[in-house]
C-alpha cells in the first residue's frame, strides 16, 4: 500500500534516494509503530479520565464557585467598597475640608493683603523707576564701553589666528594634498591590489574548491537522507495510526461481545425482573405495613398522653378540691381503630375518656 503524502509536487529523484528509501522506511516503521500504539492508548486513557474524573471535578468547582465563592466575593467587594467610601469621606472631613477652609479664608487673604499689595506698591513706586534708570545707564554708558572692549579683543586675540590660518596653514594643506594625490595614492592602490590578489589565491580559491567538491555533495546527500527519513516517519506514523485504529476497533468489538452484551442481557433478563418483583412484592408491602404501624404507634402514644393528663387533673382535684356540681358523665365506650378492626376502650370512673382517635388521620 502506498502511503505517500498526497498533494506534494513530484521532484526528480536520484539513485541515492531510491537506494536508501526502503531500508530507512523499514527501520523507521519498526520504531514508530510501538510509539504510535502507546500514543493512541494514552489518548484513550486521557479521554476516559476526562469523562470520569475531570468533568465532575469541573462541575463541582463551577458549583462551588457559583454557590459559595461568587456570593462571598460579591459581599466582600461590596463591604470593601463601603469601607473605602467611608474612609474617603472621613479623610475628606479630617484632611481636605479643614485645609481648604484654612487656605481659602486665612492664607489667601493674608497673602493678598499682607504680601501681594505691598509688593505691588514696592514694584510700581521703587523698582520700576530704578529699572528705568539702570536701563538708561546700560544704553548710554555700558553698551558703548562693551563694544569698544570687544573690538580691542578682536584685534588682539582673534584676527592674528585668522590670518595665520588663511595665509600659512591653507597653502601648506594644499601642497600636502597634491603630494598625496600624485605620489602616495598610486602606491597605496598598488599595495592594495597585491594584497587582494594574494588573498584571492591563498584563501578564496581553496575555500571555493572545498565547498564545491566536498561540502556541497555532502550537504546534498544529507538533505536527501533527511527528506527520506522525514517521509519515512510520516508514512510510518500514518500506517501505525491505521494499525492502532484497527486494534482499537477489534478490542471494542471484543469488549462489546464478551462483556457488554452479556451484561446487558443479564441486566435486562435477570436484574430487572428481580428488581421489579422485590419492589412490588416485598418493598411496597413492607413500606405500607411500616407506615400503618407507625400511625398506630403514634395514635397509641397520643391516647396514653391524653389519659395521663386526665389522671393528673383528677388527682389534683381530689387533693385540693374542685368546683361543686361538676361531675364527669361516663360516656359510651370509645372505639379506637387499629390494624385489626375496632377496639372498645373501657372507661374508668371519675376519669373522662379520651377523644376518638383515628389512626388514618394524623393530628
Amino acid at each position: 500500500m502506498e502511503l505517500e503524502k498526497r498533494g506534494r509536487p513530484a521532484e526528480p529523484e536520484g539513485c541515492t534516494a531510491v537506494a536508501i528509501r526502503i531500508p530507512v522506511r523499514i527501520v523507521v516503521l519498526a520504531f514508530v509503530v510501538p510509539v504510535r500504539m502507546v500514543w493512541d492508548v494514552l489518548v484513550v486513557c486521557g479521554r476516559a479520565l476526562d469523562r470520569v474524573l475531570l468533568r465532575p471535578l469541573r462541575r463541582a468547582f463551577d458549583w462551588v464557585y457559583e454557590t459559595l465563592l461568587a456570593p462571598v466575593g460579591r459581599g466582600t467587594a461590596w463591604l470593601a467598597g463601603a469601607v473605602a467610601a467611608g474612609a474617603w469621606w472621613l479623610c475628606r472631613a479630617l484632611f481636605h475640608w479643614p485645609w481648604l477652609a484654612l487656605w481659602r479664608y486665612v492664607v489667601v487673604p493674608v497673602a493678598t493683603y499682607g504680601v501681594a499689595v505691598p509688593l505691588g506698591w514696592l514694584y510700581r513706586t521703587v523698582l520700576t523707576p530704578a529699572g528705568h534708570g539702570l536701563a538708561w545707564v546700560y544704553a548710554r554708558l555700558l553698551a558703548p564701553l562693551g563694544r569698544g572692549v570687544g573690538l580691542l579683543l578682536w584685534a588682539v586675540l582673534v584676527w592674528p589666528w585668522i590670518a595665520l590660518y588663511r595665509w600659512v596653514l591653507t597653502p601648506v594643506g594644499h601642497v600636502l594634498a597634491w603630494l598625496y594625490t600624485n605620489a602616495l595614492a598610486p602606491a597605496a592602490r598598488g599595495v592594495r591590489t597585491a594584497v587582494v590578489w594574494l588573498a584571492r589565491v591563498l584563501l578564496v580559491a581553496p575555500v571555493v574548491l572545498l565547498y564545491r567538491w566536498i561540502l556541497a555533495p555532502v550537504g546534498r546527500f544529507l538533505a536527501v537522507v533527511g527528506r527520506e527519513i522525514a517521509d519515512a516517519v510520516g508514512m510510518a506514523w500514518r500506517a501505525a495510526g491505521r494499525l492502532s485504529r484497527a486494534v482499537g476497533r477489534a478490542l471494542q468489538w471484543l469488549a462489546r461481545n464478551l462483556l457488554g452484551r452479556p451484561a446487558a442481557w443479564f441486566y435486562r433478563n435477570l436484574c430487572t425482573p428481580v428488581g421489579h418483583f422485590a419492589r412490588d412484592r416485598v418493598w411496597a408491602p413492607a413500606r405500607r405495613a411500616a407506615a400503618e404501624a407507625g400511625r398506630a404507634a403514634r395514635g397509641a402514644l397520643a391516647s396514653a398522653r391524653e389519659t395521663a393528663r386526665r389522671a393528673r387533673r383528677d388527682a389534683w382535684r381530689a387533693l385540693v378540691g374542685g368546683p361543686r356540681g361538676t361531675r364527669a358523665v361516663e360516656p359510651a365506650p370509645v372505639r379506637a381503630r387499629n390494624l385489626g378492626g375496632t377496639q372498645h376502650i373501657p372507661t374508668v370512673p371519675g376519669v373522662a375518656p379520651g377523644p376518638e382517635i383515628s389512626l388514618h388521620k394524623r393530628g
